[in-house]
């Protein structure tokens, strides 16, 4: 995916027949420090990302397909002697140039939401929530108009959208024009990280308690995965984790409204939740916690689960004081 942030260009259309495309390179290094090179010709597309001391990653796309990393830097440099692409360089803020650098590699969290289950209106809420370091990938309908949502720490940064060429874009009116029209005629969600790399080191997203604010959600997973380990591990369980745990669903959906497998509010799957109702935090710990305790409980499996709960009751110790959980 070749997303340019174009707000401050430094240089626009030169033509990379006359270039020396490192050199080029070099020179805003030392001028500007972190920006990207946009590579644009009628069958092909790239990007280069850097930094004052570094080209951080590639982006190149053509009739074949697209690839990224390291190896396409040299590809690109190597192409625009050969092609002429139109070059122009963006600036970009040193402390976002990172993740515009990585959007090529980023992982899917949440794939193929559907908006028949799934309000993009709550899920974006939820991502903010989550203080999510990414985007949302929206198709709409038939897949042939959509958009991304971007968010920096939850924040949402910007957007990308069909009607608006693909261009960033900072309108709050796309983006609820894009919600509409995901209620209108459906569509297709999925959720991406992405991880802020830099000189080999990795700083992934704050998900747990940062500055003493717990992630609510981000326990329940925790608990949820560890839960589906100790079910999966053991032999003499003849139905899947995912059959016990809807069955169980259903059977507490009067008292949680927001556990009923028909309303969909509250999903569980790839060890990830997707949560767009509106149950406090207080009463998603409390009917979550319940069932995964009747479930254990009614199989046996109690003393094995509080063993293998012992690094998650550690890592969530704030969590299990504020809503008194047991097991």
């Amino acid at each position: 995916m070749i997303i340019v942030p174009k707000e401050k260009p430094a240089v626009e259309n030169l033509n990379s027949y006359y270039l020396d495309i490192r050199k080029l390179i070099e020179h805003y290094q030392g001028e500007i420090g972190s920006a990207c090179v946009h590579f644009e010709a009628p069958s092909m597309e790239g990007v280069i990302f850097f930094d004052k001391d570094d080209l951080l990653n590639g982006c190149f796309r053509d009739n074949q397909g697209e690839s990224e990393g390291q190896a396409v830097i040299d590809r690109l440099v190597e192409a625009a002697v050969g092609h002429n692409f139109a070059i122009s360089i963006y600036e970009i803020d040193p402390e976002k140039v990172y993740f515009w650098a990585n959007i090529p590699a980023a992982e899917k969290l949440y794939k193929d939401l559907s908006a028949e289950f799934t309000d993009l209106e709550g899920l974006i809420k939820k991502m903010g929530s989550e203080k999510l370091t990414g985007f949302i990938d929206v198709s709409i309908g038939d897949g042939k108009e959509g958009g991304l949502i971007f968010f920096d720490n939850g924040e949402i940064i910007g957007g990308s959208f069909s009607w608006e060429k693909g261009e960033l874009n900072h309108s709050k009116e796309n983006k609820e024009f894009l919600i509409q029209k995901t209620k209108e005629l459906g569509g297709i969600f999925n959720v991406c990280r992405i991880s802020l790399k830099k000189d080999g080191l990795e700083r992934e997203p704050e998900d747990i308690e940062q500055g003493g604010t717990l992630n609510v959600l981000t326990m329940l997973e925790a608990l949820l995965s560890v839960f589906e380990r100790v079910i999966t591990s053991n032999r003499g369980i003849a139905s899947n984790f995912n059959t016990l745990l809807k069955k169980k669903f259903v059977e507490k959906a009067d008292e949680f409204v927001f556990l009923d497998p028909f309303v969909a509010e509250f999903q569980y799957a790839d060890q990830k939740i997707t949560f767009t109702g509106d149950a406090g935090d207080e009463e998603l710990v409390k009917g979550l916690t319940e069932c995964v305790k009747e479930i254990a409980d009614g199989l046996g499996l109690l003393p094995r689960l509080n063993d293998e709960l012992k690094v998650w009751s550690e890592k969530y110790g704030k969590g299990i004081e504020k809503f008194h959980i047991s097991f």
